[in-house]
């Protein structure tokens, strides 16, 4: 029975042990997870890592998607991601990727998207935003937005009532512009590219509520719409005044500093990625994360973003999992020591009491030896 226990105590040190080997990689994981889910950086990076390790073609399979696609600047991401990791890519891949990179940044094709952008106020690239900042900046995009959209609104028609909002905030942020000589180009632009967005169906449900909601409260509807119902694009001056007088400044904060942020993703990875970053996000704070991961990963953040999703930003749905990975550790090394414990006293008792066995014996032999040498005496 005594050696039973034994080796019981130590079948269960050998299974501990095991199941601890198993479970501590993927514990680990979990901790660096969790201690990251304030930084949108290095969250990504652990991310990225579990990711490639399930699919070594993983880069190159999206490359080719993005190549087939038209979008040259995210396949040049996932270069710029598969350089990074030291992923190798064929030659033929890469010169591809740097021909249809090339071809994007000719001149004739910048010039016609940047008329493109100019006329039309869409945005889906670099070319095309330059036209369209250049029309809001010279107020003819805005105050073709808010004429159009006004129009539908005081025809009790269907309203886009977040690009009427953005565009008024907008003309408001344009004189602010020139007022500091350019310092409010960057709110300007951030404006622009979500505004952009929305009309192109690439802004985050979440995001766009919280928008239209900020929207509404730094534009004084009623006096928004007798401004739009006089206004033309012809009168841009006398248009331009009304609709300021319909905007409140003061609550404008939090639409600012959205501007801001989705010009600080736009500088790193360009107009599409900023286009990419309103599309997945659920709110301001979303953008501001997606600033930061750009800062810190350039022009791999489109490659990233394409892998992960939300998931770059911030840790969705997985906080209960890891949880269960670094329960399982704790679980598993505290079966691990107590079986360790329980082996260790049991040898000790077994040792104690084989010692205390071996006396007890010498302590009888020596009796019997008195005794047979006192009868013999006798």
């Amino acid at each position: 029975m005594k050696w039973l226990r034994i080796t019981t105590a130590l079948t269960g040190i050998a299974a501990c042990g095991f199941m601890l080997a198993q479970v501590a990689p993927h514990a680990r994981e979990a901790g660096a997870i969790l201690a990251a889910q304030d930084d949108p950086a290095v969250l990504s990076e652990l991310k990225l890592d579990a990711l490639l390790r399930q699919n070594d073609h993983l880069v190159q399979d999206n490359i080719e998607a993005a190549l087939a696609a038209g979008d040259a600047d995210l396949a040049d991401s996932f270069v710029a991601l598969a350089r990074d990791r030291n992923i190798a890519l064929p030659d033929d891949l890469l010169g591809r990727v740097n021909d249809a990179v090339k071809a994007e940044s000719s001149t004739s094709h910048f010039a016609k998207r940047f008329a493109t952008g100019l006329v039309t106020g869409n945005a889906d690239d670099v070319a095309s935003l330059s036209g369209t900042v250049a029309g809001d900046l010279f107020v003819i995009g805005d105050i073709r937005d808010v004429v159009r959209e006004g129009k539908h609104l005081a025809m009790g028609e269907d309203t886009d009532r977040l690009v009427l909002g953005l565009a008024a905030a907008g003309l408001a942020v344009t004189a602010a512009t020139y007022v500091s000589v350019g310092g409010a180009a960057p709110v300007r632009a951030g404006l622009t590219l979500v505004k952009d967005a929305r009309k192109v169906g690439r802004l985050g449900e979440g995001l766009a509520v919280w928008a239209g909601r900020s929207a509404r409260e730094v534009v004084d509807t009623p006096a928004l719409r007798n401004a739009v119902v006089s206004g033309s694009v012809l009168r841009p001056g006398e248009t331009v005044s009304a609709i300021k007088a319909a905007f409140r400044a003061e609550k404008a904060g939090a639409l600012v500093r959205l501007g801001k942020d989705v010009t600080r993703v736009a500088e790193k990875t360009g107009t599409r990625g900023a286009m990419d970053t309103l599309r997945i996000a659920e709110g301001p704070k979303d953008v501001a994360r997606a600033a930061r991961l750009a800062e810190a990963q350039g022009g791999k953040t489109r490659a990233i973003m394409k892998l992960l999703g939300r998931g770059a930003l911030l840790l969705i749905g997985g906080a209960f999992n890891l949880a269960l990975w670094l329960l399982s550790a704790a679980l598993t090394l505290f079966g691990l020591l107590s079986s360790i414990k329980a082996t260790t006293e049991r040898l000790t008792q077994a040792w104690c009491d084989r010692k205390r066995a071996r006396r007890l014996r010498r302590a009888r032999i020596a009796a019997e030896a008195a005794l047979a040498n006192a009868a013999v005496t006798a």
